[in-house]
């Protein structure tokens, strides 16, 4: 694990003279509500970046922190600081920075990962393209077998998630960013409702709306170690799941094939469907298979093949609260598990049990 992240975090090679006078200026946007914990970790990881220093700079928002994050960030001359007395909400963070920002390029990150150094430099060489409105890293969950089922699976679940990116660029533009580390032209941004739960997403869905690629950058990675617990990624999945729901509404002029076209197809095949048309086919498909397991052997065998699948997933739980681990469960698990959490979400989302402040979800 640690040669990996070792890797990931050393530069391929230093950008030459020319190519640095054609770098555009960054604003590179951290929020961080009480991460004393981390904060010298990922300030450090921020001046390590492999990109000149005159043209990056670094705006941390700490609005609200009681835990030492302001008084330690404010040591450092060198980055600006926005504080503040009262938390609001990630989302109010970025819309409060984002008025500071006077640079042609923004990247947003979290405070608890980590940059490679080539990050940025790998983002920003897409905005050479004029038809390019914002561009997403890719999340790597850094895990190892002594940690629990969900995070092991949540890094299943990213390693398939930037597969489906890859895909989705090809074809046209991703639909929707990492939050963990995406970037955009300052001159698309536009605020966000302050009770937005996918902040991320509503941001670079409504730049593709506008009719710019939002591209995906595989070699800017931003490293997060997952979930301490099944019960700490349930509250972030439910949340997220929320957020779907919440995007669906807001998004839903995006639904129309005739004036956004293929983005249409997109966003409805890969967020629509998956937050409301296929956590539902999935006790449909097995109750159905119940009723057919008398018409044929192969109804049967199928029957048979959910049954296992599901009671994998319920093994898989019951030793993870045994703190027994068996990476063969993993993925029946977790799958499971998601789904589960959408319906969840869709009961937060239709009573309203839900705000733009994020719930701090403790990490392994």
């Amino acid at each position: 694990m640690f040669v990996q992240i070792k890797r990931w975090l050393l530069a391929d090679k230093e950008p030459d003279n020319n190519q640095l006078k054609q770098l555009p200026e960054v604003t590179l946007i951290v929020p961080a509500y009480n991460e004393r914990a981390c904060i010298a970790q990922k300030l450090h990881n921020c001046l390590q970046l492999n990109y000149p220093a005159r043209k990056l700079h670094l705006l941390f928002v700490t609005e609200g922190s009681t835990d030492g994050t302001t008084e330690f960030l404010s040591e450092y001359t060198q980055i600006q600081v926005i504080g503040g007395a009262v938390r609001k909400g990630k989302i109010e963070a970025i819309n409060q920075a984002m008025q500071q920002v006077t640079t042609p390029v923004v990247v947003f990150t979290d405070a608890n990962t980590y940059l490679n150094r080539d990050a940025v430099l790998n983002i920003v060489k897409h905005y050479s393209n004029p038809r390019v409105g914002a561009v997403s890293g890719e999340k790597c969950i850094i895990a190892d077998s002594s940690q629990a089922a969900a995070g092991a699976g949540e890094g299943i679940y990213w390693k398939y998630e930037s597969i489906l990116k890859n895909l989705d660029a090809e074809l046209n533009t991703i639909v929707g960013a990492a939050g963990e580390l995406f970037s955009i032209r300052t001159e698309l941004y536009e605020p966000v409702e302050k009770d937005t739960l996918l902040d991320d997403f509503m941001i670079s869905m409504r730049i593709a709306g506008k009719g710019y690629k939002v591209v995906y950058e595989s070699e800017a990675y931003a490293m997060e170690k997952p979930s301490f617990s099944v019960g700490e990624e349930m509250k972030r999945k439910v949340r997220i799941c929320t957020g779907g729901f919440q995007s669906i509404v807001r998004l839903k002029h995006l639904l129309n094939p005739f004036k956004y076209g293929l983005l249409t197809f997109q966003y409805l095949s890969h967020r629509v469907f998956r937050w409301t048309v296929a956590p539902l086919c999935i006790p449909l498909v097995f109750f159905t298979n119940l009723l057919l397991v008398q018409d044929s052997r192969l109804y049967m065998s199928l029957f048979i093949l959910q049954c296992i699948f599901y009671l994998l997933a319920l093994l898989g739980y019951l030793l993870e609260r045994n703190k027994l681990r068996i990476k063969a469960l993993f993925v029946p698990f977790y799958f499971s598990f998601m789904n589960y959490t959408v319906f969840l979400g869709f009961i937060n989302y239709i009573t309203g049990t839900h705000t733009g402040i994020w719930q701090k979800v403790k990490r392994a």
